[in-house]
């Protein structure tokens, strides 16, 4: 009389081949996910950049909270918990990748005048702030990490 079933070797081969692909796909699922925040900071990055100069454009000047100027979330400090929100002409604030001393990619400083000055903070070696860094630099939001580059946005608003 013949059973029906699996043999325990044909189990232990099953459960081998499963383990070789887990190897395989973690590292890779891994990579894919940074590269979502590379790309999601990349995004904030040019959103903030766009916002301020369009606020400044519409009204000749920069001033109110923070949340009147963009809705991308900024920090007090590099890769602080805490939002910033009143804005202070020439206090930069923190675009990070989360919370943590490698988190704060960004450094994001305006003044009323329409100058705002986005630097690549250099402490930043986050994998996420890393491709944020090399994006910017390809983009020409920045330079170099470290170098701050200042967007100009000339106008005294807009009249109809």
């Amino acid at each position: 009389m013949k059973r029906a079933g699996f043999t325990m070797i044909e189990l232990i081969f099953v459960i081998v081949i499963l383990g070789i692909l887990a190897a395989v796909a973690i590292p890779k699922l891994a990579a894919t996910r940074t590269d979502a925040e590379v790309s999601k900071m990349s995004s904030n990055l040019a959103t903030v950049l766009s916002d301020v100069g369009a606020k400044y454009t519409a009204t000749g000047t920069l001033a109110g909270p923070w949340s009147a100027l963009t809705n991308v979330k900024l920090d007090t400090t590099a890769g602080g918990t805490t939002a910033a929100t009143t804005f202070t002409s020439g206090t930069p604030v923190y675009l990070d990748a989360g919370s943590g001393a490698t988190k704060g990619c960004f450094s994001i400083a305006a003044t009323t005048d329409g100058n705002v000055t986005i630097t690549g903070i250099t402490a930043a070696t986050d994998p996420v702030c890393v491709g944020a860094h090399k994006a910017a630099i390809a983009n020409n939001i920045i330079l170099t990490v470290g170098t701050a580059k200042v967007h100009q946005f000339g106008s005294t608003g807009v009249t109809y």
